[in-house]
């Protein structure tokens, strides 16, 4: 066996790439993200009550609250927390 093994420098393996580069949106903006959640959820609460009456738009009002709210909770949960020290 070798004395002088040839050791590699940690610095020379940069971590990888894909955990450094978000891959959603919704990770990296999740102010904006909670905003348009929040604007599915007015429009999802307007269709409901003023547009509902075809079977059609009671459909699209549920779907859209369902998107807003998942989107306004995925957001509030990717956004940074703030530390109090």
């Amino acid at each position: 066996m070798p004395t002088n093994k040839h050791k590699r420098k940690a610095s020379a393996h940069p971590k990888s790439r894909a955990r450094a580069k978000r891959i959603l949106q919704l990770t990296s903006h999740p102010k904006i993200f909670a905003l348009v959640g929040w604007s599915f959820v007015t429009v999802g609460i307007y269709l409901l009550a003023f547009e509902s009456q075809s079977n059609a738009m009671f459909g699209l009002a549920m779907l859209a609250l369902v998107v807003g709210v998942v989107t306004t909770i995925y957001a509030n949960f990717a956004a940074p927390k703030k530390k109090t020290d």
